[in-house]
């Protein structure tokens, strides 16, 4: 489908400040959405919404459907009444522009188990209604989902494939036994999808009565240590004990010698084939349930994929391997109907990704930060874009524009200073001015360009497994930012959300 002209901003809600030592959906969040409404923006881009696993990072997630829990504001609890005042005051943690994660999950974990106690002393009526419901729609994840978590804590979030043998193989004598076990702790994993549904359902409506979209985040792969993995193992490259035989990653290039090594488990396309996509097709539908349109992370995965044996250390002896392709989206496109894809195609574009990404007219991605090379035939310079694409001065991977100007090569900072006609001091607007008055549909700055942040405010540093997704803004941040000089960039690019 073809996006309308229009713009907006990254930023995770981990990112919004607030006094419980991590961003939620509670207040903070529509503050923020008053400002894109403010600016006359109408894009809001998320990073996965999904339980973070190993190193906070929400492209490791233990449930390609599930919600993080710790997202869920204990503000509206309070408002419900599943919290007390004095119960929501001692989960106070020190504002800070990093993210408490120990702290915050300690916390908010012993609260959200009094609320969801509460929650059931008083479960009747239309509440138990909806409740019953919820669990019938979502069954075909959920069920698994709250069993993986209730076994998986009580083993410490260790590989399900380290498990009792019986149960990480769900024998289903371990499965009925597990069940009443674990019955208490499935009861509040439950709840907690509950919780976390309706109030990113409600914060999603607040945005899109104000005009705004919400674009979601779905990773090509997801993690070995995942309930997706344990409950349909038929779908991915492990063999009966639960271990990964073929891993993903991407080759050597220019910037590793020995690749990226993954450790995803890559899957067994025959036997989703033979499914009929169904394990996929469902993920979509959840994931246009819960945002107004979707970036597929890695889309070059679907054409074509780095095989790498598990027993390898390194991304070298790997191979290409065809991907599902036109056969997956078709099957997709019939599902779902329209497809409101954004396709990540970074990285070297083989023909036959733009193929696939041309075939359904799904925008690819420009990024600002990469056009400085002094070639005026690079395509991530504003005047070769074309019209369906999205423009980003940088994604989460991204130094902040700020700090890639501080530490650029003085010749791409030339020619970035030449092509924007500024004197530097302002590089993150001149670029923000770039990509609102370039042709590509729709143009995304993360939050912290509008904020014009330097590198301490990264959000990620791709092949580091330690200090990311640490960043938050505060209130007097937000309040800094230049309204009225955004308004007047996104109102002279024509993107304004009145127009829309």
């Amino acid at each position: 489908m073809r996006f309308p002209r229009s713009c907006g901003t990254l930023v995770h809600p981990t990112s919004f400040p607030g006094k419980y030592g991590i961003g939620d959906f509670g207040k903070e969040a529509r503050i923020f959405l008053d400002f894109l409404e403010e600016t006359e923006q109408s894009i809001w881009q998320v990073l996965p919404l999904t339980p973070t696993g190993y190193g906070n990072s929400p492209y490791a997630s233990y449930s390609a459907f599930a919600g993080n829990p710790y997202l869920i504001s204990p503000d509206i609890l309070l408002e419900k009444g599943l919290l007390t005042a004095s119960e929501t005051h001692s989960l106070i943690i020190p504002s800070s522009t990093t993210v408490a994660y120990e702290l915050a999950f300690e916390k908010k974990a012993a609260a959200l188990k009094m609320a969801s106690a509460r929650f059931y002393e008083t479960l009747g009526g239309d509440e138990e209604k909806k409740f019953e419901q919820f669990k019938l729609e979502h069954g075909h994840w959920l069920d698994d989902y709250v069993l993986f978590m209730a076994v998986g804590k009580s083993n410490q979030m260790r590989p399900w494939n380290t498990w009792d043998a019986d149960i990480a193989t769900r024998k289903k004598s371990a499965i009925s036994k597990a069940k009443k076990t674990y019955e208490q702790e499935i009861k509040l994993e439950y709840w907690l999808q509950y919780e976390f549904l309706n109030q990113w359902l409600a914060l999603k409506e607040y945005a899109n009565t104000k005009g705004i979209r919400v674009i979601g985040d779905i990773p090509i792969f997801v993690d070995h240590n995942s309930a997706d993995v344990w409950a349909n193992t038929e779908y991915f490259a492990v063999d009966k004990k639960g271990n990964r035989t073929l891993v993903a990653g991407v080759p050597p290039d220019y910037f590793s010698e020995t690749g990226q090594l993954w450790g995803n488990p890559q899957y067994q396309w025959g036997a989703l084939e033979k499914d009929g996509y169904s394990w996929w097709i469902k993920r979509f539908k959840h994931m246009f349930l819960t945002c107004d349109a979707i970036r597929v992370d890695h889309f070059r995965g679907f054409d074509a994929y780095w095989e790498i044996p598990a027993t390898e250390k390194t991304a070298i002896n790997g191979r290409w391997v065809q991907g599902p392709g036109e056969k997956l989206f078709d099957t997709i496109l019939q599902e779902c109907g329209e497809l409101p894809i954004l396709a990540e195609d970074l990285g070297f574009v083989t023909e036959g990704v733009e193929k696939l990404r041309d075939k359904y007219a799904f925008p690819g991605m420009k990024i600002i930060q990469f056009a400085f090379d002094a070639d005026p035939s690079n395509s991530f310079l504003p005047h070769n874009y074309p019209q369906n694409c999205v423009v980003y001065s940088g994604t989460h991977d991204n130094d902040t524009t700020r700090g890639w100007y501080e530490q650029a090569p003085e010749d791409e900072r030339h020619f970035a200073r030449t092509y924007t006609q500024s004197d530097g001091t302002q590089i993150n607007l001149a670029f923000i001015r770039l990509g609102m008055l370039s042709v590509g549909d729709q143009a995304i700055f993360p939050m912290q360009d509008f904020m014009g942040l330097s590198t301490e405010h990264r959000m990620n540093f791709p092949g580091t497994s330690s200090g990311n997704w640490l960043w938050r803004y505060t209130t007097e941040m937000l309040q800094k930012i230049d309204r009225d000089k955004i308004r007047g960039l996104v109102q002279l690019g024509n993107r304004s959300i009145m127009k829309i």
